[in-house]
């Protein structure tokens, strides 16, 4: 049975006989932000993770092991500048993960700010957008969280040895399938539950 982090920190902080606000107090945060943890729509960082740890008086590798494996809402996106791509495959992503939180945009920078605020388990990325291009995406997204699991989109097979120095975990050519997303969800460098019969 999958250990979700919003369960360990709920049993955690009953059994200090914490409110949500008297924890969120504890760690300098407001407590709609603990609601959120627990109800698992967003999982803290290692720094927040630290601090929960301390304050409940836990290991900090238990924490840290349950956010890692937390099967809760995974955050996925795909960037691609045709809104016919995203109306396609949007759809398609939600099916093959129904667990997922699935978000489109067309503008890369909108993809980056989301990023700030969220975090990404997977991204799928066309490779030619219009002001930027999918592998300098990939590289702030990463810079923004380590952990995201990156594919590449695209019509054209040329571009698969400069998308692999990148640290992307796959390539997919266009148009995409729900059998080509399991595929690469299989070969993902940080995998996590979709909730569906891919990872």
């Amino acid at each position: 049975m999958r250990q979700f982090f919003s369960d360990t920190l709920r049993k955690l902080r009953s059994e200090q006989g914490l409110s949500q606000q008297v924890l969120a107090d504890k760690v300098y945060v407001t407590r709609s932000t603990v609601a959120r943890w627990e109800n698992g729509s967003r999982l803290p960082d290692a720094v927040m993770i630290s601090r929960l740890s301390e304050v409940l008086g836990t290991d900090i590798n238990m924490l840290l092991s349950a956010a890692a494996q937390s099967d809760e809402c995974p955050n996925v996106i795909m960037v691609d500048d045709r809104k016919l791509i995203l109306t396609g495959g949007l759809p398609m992503l939600e099916e093959v993960m129904p667990n997922a939180t699935v978000t489109g945009f067309t503008d890369a920078s909108e993809a980056v700010e989301y990023a700030k605020t969220n975090r990404i388990a997977l991204a799928f990325l066309d490779i030619e957008l219009r002001d930027s291009t999918g592998l300098e995406l990939c590289r702030k997204l990463l810079e923004i969280n380590p952990r995201t699991n990156v594919v590449y989109l695209t019509a054209y097979s040329d571009y698969a040895l400069d998308a692999w120095s990148t640290g992307a975990s796959g390539f997919m050519l266009k148009p995409i399938t729900a059998e080509g997303i399991r595929e690469q969800l299989k070969n993902l460098r940080f995998p996590f539950w979709t909730g569906g019969d891919g990872v």
